[in-house]
């Protein structure tokens, strides 16, 4: 299906023509539709299948429709590699908007998220420790998030963080959008679905297929050259 199709804000559709994307994946043609109907979403395929898209360009859709100065959108992933992933697909397309995004992680200055926040920001896209450290120094509010991501939410289980998605999922909104993405569903995960999502629609992409857009290589390396090269 072609994005185009999906009827996007005008600007979230020049954006997507922008960074040369016409075809939407299969993950992208079955999510965006409930997502942009608010609707509650689990959503399972493997990495490589476009689900950062498939969930963010609904989502600022309806956030680039109004205004607000505190968060109205909080993205939850395991690692700072997706969540700088997560923000650098989204500062792309909110480019020329008066959205703003924000990603918090840890091993770098805690202040320096906090004066952004100060600030104004419309979505976080955050690491589930450091979100919390900043919300126990009161240094966040919460109460105008209108929808939660879970992004990668059986590697954030296995990682240990399901203690603290609960933690921070209680201090947000019972009203609001829930969308869950995931390669696979392992209890704890589909427990916590059970509980946070309202009446979800199910959509799965061939989860237990290898993604043909990855391809792998195998490299000899000396020890010296290891580091540049990750550069």
């Amino acid at each position: 299906m072609k994005f185009s199709n999906f009827s996007l804000h005008h600007r979230i559709a020049s954006a997507i023509q922008r960074c040369g994307f016409t075809e939407a994946t299969p993950i992208q043609t079955q999510a965006i539709p409930p997502v942009l109907a608010g609707r509650d979403v689990i959503g399972l395929a493997q990495t490589g299948t476009g689900k950062t898209a498939a969930y963010m360009l609904p989502l600022l859709h309806t956030l680039i429709q109004a205004k607000a100065k505190e968060p109205r959108a909080l993205v939850l992933a395991p690692t700072r590699e997706l969540a700088e992933q997560i923000t650098a697909f989204t500062s792309s397309i909110i480019q020329g908007t008066h959205l703003r995004v924000l990603a918090i992680y840890g091993g770098v200055s805690k202040q320096a998220q906090i004066e952004r926040i100060k600030r104004g920001v419309d979505i976080i896209v955050a690491c589930p420790g450091r979100m919390l450290d900043i919300m126990h120094d009161r240094a966040i509010s919460l109460k105008q998030v209108k929808c939660l991501v879970l992004d990668e939410a059986d590697h954030m289980f296995d990682q240990g963080f399901l203690p603290d998605l609960q933690r921070i999922i209680r201090q947000l909104p019972l009203k609001k959008q829930t969308l869950l993405f995931s390669a696979t569903m392992p209890d704890g995960i589909s427990t916590l679905a059970e509980e946070i999502l309202q009446e979800p629609v199910r959509v799965q992409i061939s989860p237990n297929r290898s993604v043909e857009a990855i391809s792998h290589r195998l490299y000899a390396l000396k020890q010296t050259e290891k580091t540049p090269l990750l550069m």
